[in-house]
């Protein structure tokens, strides 16, 4: 951006230039470098992951956008607020999720979800503070992650290839799809706050949303990072594998309060 400053008293111009800080102008580049990079022909893909060589570029932006911003402040944030702090704000946008929960468990005719999600959302919400205690959980009811791509898919609608979304990460049409129709729709574990009129307040409530999203996930992060050998390869397939469990536990009308851990934050 270039401002000029003309003044009819004196010939001299004056230009201020303005720029983006060096650190970030880097980052993106490196990121940028890293996508085209990662958009190299991989020989003999994952049949679930056709787009793969697209999909590593995708990822590889992913990792330096997070590296070089979102990470630390994510871990800036979880070393200066009080651990019950962090757990009051992650239970409150855990009880918006459990919302949701409910919403699809009735979508798919799970009306025992239904009701058992319905009744922590109710209980946590009164005797929890609006959420900020999980008291349902210490009465013993177990949160059952649900959403609109696993609804999908049990109404019998396929996964498709597997794909890395930019920012979002792993994904796959099915769920991309579903992902982008619930939040354009106002359905979703964000619904709520984007129903919120303050833009300022909207904004600075989703920021936390994503901040607290990103620094419940750096300890499995370093796991990750300790087993795996392939960190795209390792994410990928544990990502296609918990969805589809997903599905399944739901067709086979098992137990989905004990049969799957709760990931939710890295799903959502």
């Amino acid at each position: 951006m270039l401002i000029t400053d003309d003044t009819t008293m004196n010939t001299t111009t004056t230009r201020r230039s303005y720029s983006l800080p060096r650190g970030v102008r880097l980052s993106l580049i490196g990121a940028s470098a890293a996508f085209v990079a990662g958009c190299a022909s991989v020989p003999n893909p994952n049949p679930q992951d056709p787009w793969e060589s697209m999909n590593r570029g995708i990822y590889a932006f992913n990792e330096n956008v997070d590296g070089a911003l979102i990470k630390p402040i994510a871990e800036g944030y979880k070393a200066l607020t009080p651990q019950p702090v962090r757990t009051c704000v992650g239970n409150i946008f855990n009880n918006l999720g459990d919302a949701w929960s409910a919403v699809n468990s009735f979508l798919q005719g799970e009306h025992i979800d239904f009701f058992n999600t319905l009744g922590r959302v109710l209980f946590n919400s009164t005797m929890g503070l609006g959420g900020c205690i999980d008291v349902a959980t210490m009465n013993g009811s177990q949160r059952i992650p649900n959403d609109f791509g696993v609804t999908l898919g049990v109404w019998g609608i396929k996964s498709g290839p597997y794909v890395v979304l930019p920012f979002f990460g792993p994904s796959t049409v099915r769920d991309g799809v579903a992902r982008g129709t619930s939040f354009l729709e106002g359905f979703s574990s964000t619904g709520p706050i984007m129903a919120i009129k303050d833009v300022p307040v909207r904004n600075s409530i989703m920021g936390l949303w994503a901040l607290d999203a990103r620094a419940g996930v750096l300890d499995a992060e370093k796991l990750v990072n300790d087993i795996a050998l392939d960190r795209y390869s390792f994410i990928r397939d544990a990502y296609l594998q918990r969805r589809h469990a997903l599905v399944q536990v739901r067709r086979t009308g098992g137990d989905t309060s004990q049969d799957l851990p709760d990931y939710s934050d890295a799903d959502e």
